[in-house]
């Protein structure tokens, strides 16, 4: 069973700059596709950043040039460096695996979720 475990949440004005972190733990296979989804207040879940396994990323147009996602392999950890952030980037952010290497911005293609961290993002 795949674990994932975020920190690294809170509160920030816009403008400023946050990373989190997500540590994997359980059968880690290195060819999963690795993503960051986030969850606006009343709104659904959306993907905004995803990871394929030779380490291309992807970034939805609402992120791109702020946000970054790599990936520690040595250590087992995810991260999403966000920076000029805006109150819009206010949320639950999530890490999350797929079962295999593909790599969409659908939640459903994505088995294994973690709690998450919240990040405010004041005007």
């Amino acid at each position: 069973q795949v674990t994932l475990v975020e920190s690294g949440g809170g509160s920030v004005q816009a403008g400023g700059s946050l990373k989190l972190s997500c540590v994997l733990s359980g059968p880690i296979d290195s060819r999963r596709c690795m993503a960051w989804f986030r969850q606006p207040p009343g709104k659904a879940r959306e993907g905004i950043a995803t990871m394929h396994s030779v380490g291309t990323a992807i970034y939805a147009d609402s992120v791109q040039g702020r946000f970054t996602i790599s990936l520690d392999r040595a250590n087992n950890t995810l991260f999403l460096q966000m920076n000029s952030v805006r109150p819009e980037d206010s949320g639950m952010y999530y890490c999350v695996a797929a079962q295999g290497p593909q790599c969409t911005r659908r939640p459903e293609d994505y088995n294994y979720w973690g709690r998450g961290t919240h990040v405010t993002v004041s005007s």
